[in-house]
């Protein structure tokens, strides 16, 4: 938390530093706010795409009803956005194993799956919205390169990793280590690695791509939205632009909501577009003030649904 909150401080000074506070008022006044109430209605379908899409894994060990499922991940974004550490990817998790008898750490491994995948596909669209657009600044194609092979990594290791199980297994009994804690282990790595074996289904596969596509294409029309509340002409392949810059950003360590983080890599990405720093601020302002208000609202729903209070979040939040 202290290295998040040092990062947040430094790229929050980044950000506002030389802004012109009267041209971000009067863009404020001018908005048209009536774009927000269809941002927040397209935003909240995608939630329950977003969970949908996670039900596909998670159906590779349990038939897991979609209503414990969209208010468990309900619960993981508001816990994204409101606690620290990204707690919500173990509190999803945590949640809908205990709901579904599936267990935390295969819950974890297909969350942790689909992070990657959606980092993967976030370079993918990055890169083909590179490929449409002219002058685009060198900092963003060094910085696409570079992911694209991080990214040919993680896939590797999800491909992989499932197909080695034995071999793993036979690593760690070799490890001199007490039954007590050898065993559990075992028992977690197999749980784990099945969690990562169920896109390894070509049907799971491909439904996984396809809600992974129309979940990207609704961000990309929200990103649009916002940017349109405020006079500023966002195109699509800019918008991917944005998402792609903003969920790869999302794995530096941050504060709550990603606070910092997020103004600078508005900032840096729109600004070589010929939009003020004022402009960029004022929508990435918007965009996440957004974020809190429908992940706030059907995360709360999610503990009203799953009937959690604070005692079952801290136990979740722990792993137990």
């Amino acid at each position: 938390m202290l290295v998040a909150v040092l990062l947040a401080a430094v790229f929050l000074y980044l950000a506002f530093r030389d802004v012109d506070w009267s041209a971000m008022w009067s863009s404020l006044q001018g908005g048209r706010y009536e774009f927000f109430l269809i941002v927040l209605c397209i935003s909240s379908i995608n939630l329950f795409i977003r969970a949908s899409r996670w039900r596909v894994l998670l159906l590779a060990d349990k038939q897991v009803p979609i209503g414990a499922v969209f208010a468990s991940n309900n619960l993981g974004y508001f816990g994204n956005y409101f606690l620290p550490a990204r707690a919500g990817e173990l509190i999803r998790s945590a949640a809908v194993g205990r709901l579904s008898g599936a267990g935390t750490s295969f819950s974890l491994a297909t969350a942790l799956t689909e992070r990657v995948m959606d980092a993967i596909l976030l370079v993918l669209i990055s890169i083909t919205a590179i490929i449409s657009m002219n002058n685009l600044p060198d900092v963003l194609i060094t910085a696409t390169r570079s992911m694209a092979v991080v990214g040919l990594i993680a896939l590797v290791g999800i491909l992989l990793a499932p197909r080695l199980e034995k071999q793993i297994k036979w690593v760690i009994n070799k490890i001199p280590l007490p039954e007590k804690i050898k065993q559990p282990l075992i028992s977690f790595l197999e749980r784990f690695l099945l969690g990562m074996h169920s896109l390894q289904n070509p049907v799971r596969l491909l439904s996984f791509l396809g809600f992974s596509a129309v979940i990207w294409s609704l961000d990309a029309v929200s990103a649009t939205l916002v940017g349109a509340a405020f006079n500023m002409s966002i195109s699509v392949p800019l918008a991917f632009i944005i998402l792609a810059a903003l969920g790869l950003s999302s794995a530096i360590p941050s504060t709550p909501g990603y606070v910092g983080v997020y103004q600078f890599v508005a900032v840096a990405v729109l600004t070589p577009f010929g939009y003020s720093k004022s402009d960029a601020l004022v929508f990435i302002l918007s965009y996440q003030l957004l974020s809190y208000v429908f992940t706030g609202f059907w995360g709360l729903m999610g503990f009203w649904k799953l009937g959690f209070n604070r005692d079952t979040l801290k136990s979740l939040s722990e792993g137990q």
